[in-house]
């Protein structure tokens, strides 16, 4: 099969892009549940597997270009959870994956997820990526030979190519902490073991707490800005399809520390576009190319986490928090979007920002559910109003 060089261009810098902005956040995650280090390359190495898997075999099998991605905003849900051991964070990505491929099933779960106000569901997500944000001022401030450096070619880079100013960031963190940082390069690793079987523990509160939210920003966040961007691109998205595969790989690869993968958005718009093949019923193929690249990617993470964790905590925080300014710019701007859900999305937001838990369960929780029902009340009252 022969590939034009612009499409494995587009594949390569999909791929990069998508690895290199958003690690910091993954490997911030698995800290936050407890995850070894053994726990955590298996993490990386899964999810790296699963995004392959499922694009080759959504973009063969529906000759649509199909570009899967991590969970960004779930990986910033993990990290901000407190309380959580790996064996129920990986309880908690089982069930939401199955809730994912529920959803292409059952279609009540589906007009259920459908009628939660764009508003909460977004003043949910902006509340679990703020925090993330914020701390990047709180660690130029304590620890500035660090980290302004990161913030400044994050900054110059954006003027000219917004996609690599986070990759761009990471690499000059990765300079510094080498150089006068003080990290020291871990060896070469004795094994090349990439997955390692974690068990499961299916804990109640910590299944609302954690994977119940995470199914939610999962499907709000990702998948429905995914569709739109093969929809935009003149491709009509196989979204039961797509929803079952994403939602059993998610649930599969769980049990090897992944947590959920799902259709890409920013990165897809890299592989759809004429640029990457003149004939548009050709490109499905950058989706092989694109898997194979995340399988390579997956099998060097023996030698690239274990380099990266060796890095400050600041550097990582920091690119970690950049990568997630432009999607906290859009959670919020969709948050207060709409006037009649404006008060519910403030509730969500504020409570879900605030990282209150409470009998176990944590804060994206009651966020969600604070602002669903302040949007009961408020539609009561509307309601109540109209009546003559």
């Amino acid at each position: 099969m022969s590939l034009p060089v612009s499409m494995i261009s587009a594949a390569l810098v999909a791929a990069l892009v998508g690895y290199g902005s958003t690690i910091a956040l993954v490997l911030a995650a698995a800290a936050a549940v407890g995850a070894d280090a053994a726990q955590t390359a298996s993490w990386v190495a899964a999810i790296c597997f699963s995004k392959a898997i499922g694009s080759a075999l959504l973009s063969t099998w529906k000759k649509v270009p199909v570009v899967l991605a991590w969970s960004t905003p779930g990986a910033a849900l993990i990290a901000a959870s407190t309380g959580v051991d790996i064996h129920q964070a990986v309880g908690a990505f089982v069930f939401a994956g199955a809730l994912i491929a529920l959803t292409a099933a059952v279609r009540p779960l589906n007009r259920a997820v459908n009628a939660i106000p764009t508003g909460i569901a977004s003043g949910m997500l902006a509340g679990v990526l703020l925090p993330f944000a914020m701390a990047v001022a709180t660690h130029a401030a304590n620890e500035a030979l660090l980290v302004l450096p990161l913030v400044a070619v994050f900054l110059l880079v954006r003027i000219v190519n917004p996609l690599m100013a986070v990759l761009a960031a990471l690499v000059t963190g990765f300079v510094i902490a080498f150089t006068f940082g003080g990290a020291v390069l871990p060896p070469a690793p004795e094994s090349w073991a990439l997955l390692t079987f974690i068990t499961p523990e299916f804990d109640g509160a910590v299944l609302l707490g954690l994977g119940l939210p995470l199914y939610l920003v999962t499907m709000a966040s990702q998948n429905l800005p995914g569709f739109a961007v093969l929809r935009a691109n003149g491709y009509e998205p196989p979204v039961t399809q797509a929803l079952g595969a994403t939602g059993l790989l998610s649930a599969f690869f769980a049990l090897f520390g992944a947590h959920t993968v799902n259709m890409a958005a920013i990165t897809a718009a890299i592989c759809l576009g004429e640029d990457v093949h003149p004939d548009r019923t050709q490109r499905w193929k950058v989706g092989l190319v694109y898997a194979a690249i995340w399988t390579a990617l997956g099998l060097s993470g023996p030698v690239v986490v274990p380099a990266i964790l060796a890095m400050p905590p600041a550097i990582i925080a920091v690119v970690a928090g950049l990568a997630l300014i432009s999607p906290l710019i859009g959670a919020i701007v969709s948050s207060f979007d709409l006037p009649a859900t404006r008060f519910a999305a403030a509730a969500t937001f504020a409570v879900t920002a605030s990282g209150v838990a409470a009998f176990g369960i944590g804060a994206a929780f009651w966020g969600l559910l604070a602002g669903l029902l302040v949007h009961l009340l408020d539609h009561a009252k509307r309601g109540n109003r109209a009546r003559p």
